[in-house]
């Protein structure tokens, strides 16, 4: 199936995420796009010729379009949920460890009951061997990401009296985190956001997937924060960062003075809309009245500022890159409180 397709595209989730090698160098022999799961984020570079982003509600037109225009889908590792919206009615193999996985939601053409990375490893090996009809979507890829990032740059010139647009944030976060940084993301729209503009190189990016635990940000940046100075951890001095909303941040506001307690290395950058966004974005595509989904917030720098920690206030975008910045240098815990706007993500 995969040698005779002539357009193939590479779906992977969070079960691949051990297996990347592999994938991408069965890719690289396909010259065949790679798009995630918003839960895999991160799997492939965002700079690499054949990476498409994240698929689903919180994904690139990118990704969309080249699982549209294939006429095969290789999905390793992925749950097929309702937000990432795998395609029901293109040709598929799916493949997974986990035998319960495979077919779970609908028919797929052929289900593989594999460890990923030895499975794809021996498909590579065979169509080495041989022939394939697949052509090489870089150049197609390359200028998709072209229009993105000048749709992109439009955004960022839309302009509020409310608060800063979610693309000027991730724009400046994308050029500032370290790529060798852990990215805890909560939940809500400045998540969904995150998996639209956020452009990832190496970084590696936890989320609560799909169970909507809103407040994870912060507790699994700690998680991660211990992780990175365990003794022999690959992972030792990795930078943490934690990205979160307000409603979020609020869930487990107390827990950052436990990180200023063992001066946790961890920079948390929060966008306070005021109002539990998303929320309100589902009661209005429900043609509900919004109800109660505004918030009554303390000064969140301040807060941090009491708690120990470096704390800074940003409503003015041009002074967001050096907050940023300044808060990624500082050593020891440090939280950007960014004034947005809930209709700007």
């Amino acid at each position: 199936m995969i040698a005779s397709a002539e357009q193939p595209a590479i779906i992977v989730g969070h079960g691949a995420r051990a297996h990347m090698n592999n994938v991408i160098e069965l890719a690289e022999n396909l010259g065949c796009p790679v798009i995630t799961t918003f839960k895999g984020k991160g799997l492939i570079s965002d700079t690499h010729p054949l990476g498409c982003g994240v698929l689903g509600r919180s994904g690139t037109p990118i990704a969309s379009y080249f699982m549209n225009e294939a006429d095969l889908l290789i999905v390793l590792g992925a749950s097929f949920s309702n937000h990432t919206g795998i395609s029901d009615h293109i040709k598929t193999i799916q493949i997974d460890f986990d035998l319960m996985t495979l077919g779970k939601f609908h028919a797929v053409d052929l289900p593989v009951w594999g460890e990923i990375g030895e499975t794809v490893r021996l498909i590579k090996e065979d169509l080495e061997t041989g022939s394939h009809n697949s052509s090489d979507r870089r150049p197609e890829i390359a200028a998709r990401w072209k229009i993105w990032r000048a749709e992109k740059q439009k955004r960022i010139g839309e302009r509020s009296e409310n608060g800063i647009g979610s693309a000027v944030v991730f724009d400046v976060l994308t050029r500032a985190i370290p790529s060798n940084a852990i990215i805890a993301v909560d939940v809500g729209n400045n998540t969904y956001s995150f998996g639209r503009y956020f452009e990832c190189k190496a970084q590696s990016v936890l989320m609560s997937g799909y169970l909507g635990s809103i407040g994870f940000a912060v507790p699994a940046a700690m998680g991660a924060w211990a992780a990175t100075t365990e003794k022999d951890s690959e992972h030792t001095n990795r930078p943490v960062v934690s990205i979160s909303g307000d409603g979020g941040f609020g869930q487990y506001l107390a827990e950052f003075s436990t990180v200023v307690k063992y001066n946790m290395n961890i920079t948390h950058f929060l966008l306070n809309n005021a109002e539990l966004g998303k929320i309100s974005k589902e009661q209005r595509s429900g043609d509900w009245d919004v109800w109660q989904t505004s918030l009554h917030n303390p000064d969140f720098s301040k807060y941090a500022h009491l708690c120990g920690a470096m704390g800074i206030r940003v409503n003015d975008e041009t002074k967001l890159e050096s907050a940023v910045a300044a808060a990624l240098a500082h050593d020891g815990p440090a939280l950007v409180e960014i004034i947005t706007d809930a209709s700007l993500i």
